[in-house]
């Protein structure tokens, strides 16, 4: 299932490659993990890869450039974002970064103004040593609805007419207000992490419903809700939304296990495939850090699904009055 996402023809794959790990999310990968990564998800067909310049101050967005550098540019897609400027910062050089492993040599300075985007995307095309890039969205606008609904929007308009970039919208934790970015602006396409997923369905109260009727596409990420869906075996330990998980998702999780054990399917598979049945939704990005893992992430979005358990777990939720 692809998206059309702009009068440039621009479609995204069924799945995609998320980069945060690349950038050394709560621990550091190497250079070799990451260049096997991507080689074992572009063998597999993958063709979507997003970053950011918030993952590693910038380091994520350097190694995705240079690990697709060689590789045929028609060929593959590109996303990344903006609304944080990366500020020098020497002083901290001897420090680590809050989630990142890696030096405090910059800071994250938000900032949705339309000099903000230009920067903060010219910046991006120098890390990645590209010209264009495919898709841009506005990164986590939560505290800046205003200013970025209006000014950054614009000047991603303003940058997708020159052609310095083929689709633009917004990536955010949230389904709200990424409804309100379709129904109000003129965008292509929205990335939704942890809001329609196994656990929590809430966009298909507001943005889903909305982005199909706009022909909005929607990117699914944080399918496994940050962890708490990522195992066959519920870990209770695992966080979910990056926090402690409270017992009653721990317990609906196991429940989600158990039926699909009945089906012969584990809850990752699950997991990862669900985003896709809504028609709204184009791709699903899923993180990796390295090999094993990336090819574990393809295994799991190509596993059989029998019907009956989609049939199954929505009269679960109905019956249990989950909503």
């Amino acid at each position: 299932m692809n998206g059309r996402l702009s009068p440039a023809g621009l479609s995204l794959p069924r799945l995609g490659l998320g980069g945060s790990a690349f950038g050394n999310l709560y621990r550091a990968t190497s250079d070799e993990d990451c260049a096997a990564a991507v080689d074992a998800a572009w063998d597999a067909g993958v063709r979507y890869f997003d970053t950011a310049p918030h993952y590693g101050l910038g380091l994520s967005e350097r190694r995705v450039g240079a690990l697709l550098a060689d590789r045929p540019r028609s060929e593959w897609i590109l996303s990344t974002k903006v609304g944080r400027l990366l500020e020098p910062t020497p002083e901290h050089a001897d420090r680590l970064d809050d989630d990142f492993a890696v030096a405090a040599t910059h800071r994250r300075v938000w900032d949705f103004s339309r000099d903000g985007i230009l920067r903060s995307l010219e910046a991006s095309l120098k890390r990645l040593a590209l010209d264009r890039i495919d898709v841009v969205y506005l990164h986590d606008p939560d505290d800046h609805w205003e200013q970025a609904s209006t000014e950054a929007v614009d000047a991603l308009v303003e940058l997708r007419d020159q052609g310095v970039v083929r689709a633009i919208g917004a990536g955010m934790n949230q389904s709200a207000m990424l409804a309100e970015f379709v129904r109000r602006c003129d965008i292509d396409v929205v990335m939704l992490a942890g809001r329609y997923t196994l656990l929590d369905r809430s966009a298909e109260a507001d943005l889903l419903p909305l982005a199909q009727e706009r022909g909005v596409a929607v990117v699914a990420a944080g399918v496994y809700n940050s962890g708490l869906l990522s195992r066959a075996h519920v870990d209770a330990a695992s966080r979910f939304d990056y926090r402690t998980t409270p017992d009653h998702l721990v317990r609906r999780a196991m429940r989600l296990a158990e039926i699909c054990r009945t089906h012969g399917v584990t809850l990752p598979d699950a997991a990862v495939q669900f985003p896709l049945r809504h028609p709204a939704v184009a791709s699903v990005v899923i993180g990796a850090r390295d090999r094993p893992q990336v090819e574990q992430g393809i295994e799991r979005a190509s596993a059989p699904i029998p019907e009956a358990l989609w049939d199954e777990i929505d009269a679960w939720r109905e019956a249990a009055d989950v909503t």
